[in-house]
């Protein structure tokens, strides 16, 4: 089964669109799936907050642990 989409373009993603279908001579639909499997390959990349902080997860063994819930930590902060 097919999934149709309309989306409306600004002129200069139609010049663009234009441009990639003489150069590659593929159609709109192959251009923009293609699109479609990049932006997705490139957010499944991304990772999440845990991939960015690698190494520096768990490095610290001391220190407050309730410091994002706790409001007295937070006396005095930005005065």
């Amino acid at each position: 089964m097919k999934a149709y989409i309309h989306a409306r373009l600004d002129r200069a993603s139609q010049a663009a669109l234009d441009e990639l279908k003489t150069k590659t001579g593929q159609s709109d639909s192959e251009l923009v799936r293609r699109g479609l499997q990049l932006v997705a390959a490139e957010e499944r990349k991304r990772g999440t907050a845990l991939d960015l902080a690698g190494t520096s997860v768990g490095r610290f063994t001391n220190g407050a642990r309730d410091l994002s819930a706790n409001r007295k930590h937070l006396d005095g902060f930005g005065e």
